[in-house]
């Protein structure tokens, strides 16, 4: 069948600033050249009719009706566009397509890639004009109030606003962003991408603990020094300066220290990640981002045993000049900034030193190498 229209969405990968977002943090990102592609015509009935090349079955639902409950399958990601859409639109026309995702691999936040790509399509069928940051917020409200997971902006962010050319900086408070540009003197680099073998989903874990965790953090933080708290949903460790965390932080449990602390070393290491990427410093940009791993495993306690196994093995590689979990850090993949003279070393040594560990994978684990690409766009 021939379709109308084209839509590439692509996955992203975060460098420095994990698990941040949702506390209105600083974050550091890349679209990629891998992602998912829609192809689709609209449709004057308001039917939407889909198909997927990676997932069985057929959704079908119509536009122009309330959206229904969740049905947990991939076709809660079109409706969850549809949901946020509606509540700033009127829309009337549906969509007939197909989807296809080019990397089966956890950690680059694919669900939000399918969401900013059913976006755009049915804004485009019904004639709606959205500005990329518009499209950052209305796929992030389906995820959050549809899908529930309580993410930031970070993943979207990266989708819909990344450059081949630069680095994505974005300010999760005020949604302020720009894109660094490569620096002259920076070596030229690539994304490897260490995918486990297994799988997870994000709602499934303990991703949505850990964002309560921070907020019960920063209520230890000002029941301590007796301020009034806000709401659950009010409350972000940003909004509270690190020297009443220095202050408060022994007299809170454990457990919420050290989700505090990553927060607010992570939050220096972007804005020194930041300078690092400006001055073309790609040695302590990689450092900094095996150092926000670090903190990722012992501070914001994520990672699974086969996620820390890349990560320790990655660190000794020759070529890698530094990397981290990928994504929310539960199962998934890693991401690594390699030196591509070194490609095929990496591939090779990592295989084999992750796979002596964990032979179970042999058949899924997998090495992908990757670059920095435009945002989400129409072919």
């Amino acid at each position: 069948m021939e379709y109308k229209y084209h839509i590439f969405s692509p996955y992203r990968v975060c460098p420095i600033g994990a698990h941040v977002d949702h506390q209105h943090g600083l974050v550091t990102g890349f679209a990629i050249d891998k992602g998912v592609d829609l192809w689709f015509s609209p449709s004057d009935d308001g039917h939407v009719h889909l198909e997927s090349r990676s997932f069985d079955g057929i959704v079908d639902f119509n536009i122009d009706q309330p959206t229904q409950v969740r049905q947990y399958n991939w076709g809660d990601y079109a409706r969850g566009a549809k949901f946020a859409l509606r509540k700033r639109f009127q829309l009337t026309r549906g969509i007939t397509g197909v989807l296809q995702g080019s990397l089966p691999v956890g950690g680059l936040s694919s669900s939000a890639a399918v969401l900013i790509a059913y976006v755009m399509a049915f804004a485009k069928a019904n004639g709606i004009s959205l500005q990329p940051f518009e499209v950052v917020q209305i796929a992030s409200e389906a995820e959050r109030k549809y899908i529930g997971l309580n993410n930031g902006l970070l993943d979207q962010a990266c989708i819909a606003l990344g450059r081949k050319d630069g680095l994505l900086f974005l300010d999760c408070d005020t949604n302020d962003y720009r894109i660094i540009q490569k620096h002259p003197d920076m070596p030229d680099f690539e994304l490897a991408i260490f995918f486990s073998g297994l799988t997870r989903s994000l709602i499934n874990s303990d991703y949505n603990l850990r964002v309560y965790e921070c907020k019960t953090a920063a209520w230890n933080m000002l029941a301590y020094l007796d301020q009034p708290l806000k709401t659950f949903d009010k409350t972000f460790l940003r909004d509270i300066p690190k020297t009443t965390f220095d202050k408060t932080k022994i007299a809170m449990p454990a457990r919420f220290a050290r989700r505090a602390e990553h927060f607010y070393t992570e939050y220096r290491r972007v804005r020194q990640g930041v300078t690092a990427w400006e001055t073309g410093n790609m040695k302590l940009f990689g450092k900094l981002s095996f150092d926000s791993c670090e903190s990722s495993i012992h501070n914001y306690e994520c990672g699974s045993p086969e996620l820390i196994a890349i990560y320790d093995i990655m660190r000794t590689l020759p070529g890698v000049w530094g990397g981290r979990f990928s994504g929310a850090g539960f199962k998934g993949a890693c991401i690594a900034i390699i030196d591509p003279a070194y490609r095929d070393t990496i591939e090779q040594q990592m295989t084999e030193r992750y796979l002596a560990q964990f032979p179970e994978y042999e058949n899924t684990f997998k090495c992908f190498f990757v670059r920095p690409d435009d945002g989400a766009r129409f072919v």
